[in-house]
């Protein structure tokens, strides 16, 4: 490790560059920003780069400059597709020898396995370090980050990654897309529990509001319902994830590719959560947070005043 990075990871002095300045990361960058950091950032539509600009981040009008100008590089953006671009098309021909690429993006094992590969040609390095907690999570600095590449890179970004949260090392490129997949497995499967339950207790007469009271510190209490239960009550929908990239993470699960199916996995129980979460996506709620599947639920059950 000595030998590529004789520096440790440093707000004077480590150049930080991001792009995907969404809901996720925008308050990932910030804090960042908070924390004392350089960051340089990317925007499609600068407008929405404004709040940081504001606390101080620097703008670039491409991302070939975002990579010339960066020791790190994180990416926070859709799709596989996204990051693909972004990544291959964009940082590689770009970037600095030791460069270190970290994608928080929630995509798929076998392109971050791509990546790692790639960059190393470059004389460069990826993590991929999706990442669960939400919009709550994102601005406290209390995600769960899954990485997965080389431990001891990792090791070095670890004052970057616990500004943001606690970072769990899971193994070689991919490794932490594939604990992303499983977590968005069983997030999804919580969510429709939870929609569930509190469409049952409305039919059966109790308040929800002391439905989640009353089981909440037993075995029904999850993370998910500390999130999203009151969110789901209040019809709080606006996103921390959006519905449309709960269906993309859970096809990451179910979808089995041409050739690979001696790797497949059986999981009914996420298939029918993607079921219903593409359900949701059918109805135009694609951009609402993932809370609002209780709208499916509720939809099955013959209410429509969903919002």
């Amino acid at each position: 490790m000595s030998t590529h990075y004789p520096t440790p990871v440093t707000p004077k002095q480590t150049r930080i560059g991001w792009i995907g300045i969404g809901v996720m990361g925008g308050a990932m960058a910030s804090r960042l920003i908070s924390a004392g950091y350089a960051v340089t950032i990317y925007a499609r539509t600068p407008s929405k780069a404004t709040p940081l600009l504001s606390q101080g981040a620097h703008l670039v009008s491409s991302p070939a400059e975002l990579a010339a100008l960066s020791d790190v590089l994180f990416t926070m953006v859709g799709h596989p597709s996204d990051v693909k671009h972004v990544v291959m098309d964009t940082f590689l021909p770009s970037v600095n020898p030791n460069t270190v690429i970290i994608d928080h993006t929630s995509s798929h094992p076998g392109l971050a396995r791509h990546i790692y590969e790639s960059a190393l040609e470059k004389q460069c390095y990826s993590v991929d370090a999706p990442v669960s907690g939400g919009d709550i999570g994102a601005r406290d600095g209390k995600l769960a980050i899954f990485a997965g590449g080389d431990k001891d890179v990792v090791e070095w970004l670890r004052p970057l990654f616990d500004v943001l949260g606690k970072v769990t090392y899971m193994g070689g490129s991919g490794k932490g897309q594939s604990c992303k997949i499983a977590n968005q497995i069983t997030v999804g499967a919580n969510l429709v529990g939870l929609s569930e339950g509190l469409v049952f207790a409305e039919k059966a007469g109790l308040d929800q509001g002391k439905f989640i009271e009353a089981v909440r510190c037993g075995a029904a209490g999850s993370m998910v319902m500390e999130l999203f239960g009151e969110r789901m009550i209040k019809r709080d929908f606006r996103p921390g994830g959006f519905a449309q990239y709960m269906v993309k993470d859970l096809g990451l699960g179910v979808d089995v590719e041409e050739g690979d199916e001696d790797n497949a996995t059986v999981l009914p129980g996420a298939g029918l959560s993607k079921q219903l979460f593409s359900g949701m996506v059918a109805n135009g709620d694609d951009k609402l947070g993932t809370q609002g599947i209780i709208t499916v639920i509720e939809r099955i059950n013959g209410k429509l005043d969903k919002h």
